[in-house]
């Protein structure tokens, strides 16, 4: 289900919902990369996104990264549990990334200075807010559109697919 129509294919829904706007999803796939690509650490990437995706409550987002997360770097239940058993770092990184959702200007030069100190420059650190601010724009775009998270992902695990349903419910078919 959306409110509008998704385009036909077999792609994913959310491939699907850009059908109308080919080049804005060819932007954001580019935009998207470089922010992967230019920190180089992809499980950092991936916990400033689902700390984003939570706070933004997308279920698409956080089951999507919440998904390589354990696929790749975690335990399904580690994953649910999330900062928790993260060192002081990662959970300092998730918690900007949440801090860059809830409101930007309340970050301060001494949650920069924490990451600093906890041994991040300041290219890592802009890498955590590109992560989360970008997720401001495909979640919002995919939840203010209606888009559920695909049917695929009813086939994850029950607890870990319930954890990260945090917003508009999985699609049926």
């Amino acid at each position: 289900m959306a409110f509008i129509e998704l385009g036909d294919g077999d792609g994913t829904n959310s491939e699907r919902t850009f059908a109308a706007r080919p080049a804005v999803y060819a932007a954001w796939q580019q935009l998207n990369g470089a922010i992967k690509e230019s920190g180089g650490d992809l499980r950092r990437y991936e916990l400033a996104t689902l700390a984003a995706a939570r706070r933004l409550r997308s279920s698409y987002c956080c089951l999507a990264h919440g998904k390589v997360l354990a696929e790749q770097f975690y335990d399904a239940d580690a994953v649910r549990a999330l900062p928790d058993g993260l060192d002081e770092t990662d959970t300092a990184i998730m918690e900007l990334a949440d801090k860059v959702v809830v409101d930007a200007t309340s970050i301060t030069e001494a949650d920069v200075d924490r990451l600093r100190g906890l041994g991040l420059d300041d290219g890592q650190i802009m890498d955590v807010v590109l992560a989360a601010a970008a997720r401001c724009f495909f979640s919002k775009t995919l939840d203010a559109l209606g888009v559920q998270p695909d049917a695929s992902f009813q086939a994850l695990d029950p607890a870990f697919r319930d954890a990260m349903t945090v917003g508009r419910p999985i699609a049926t078919i």
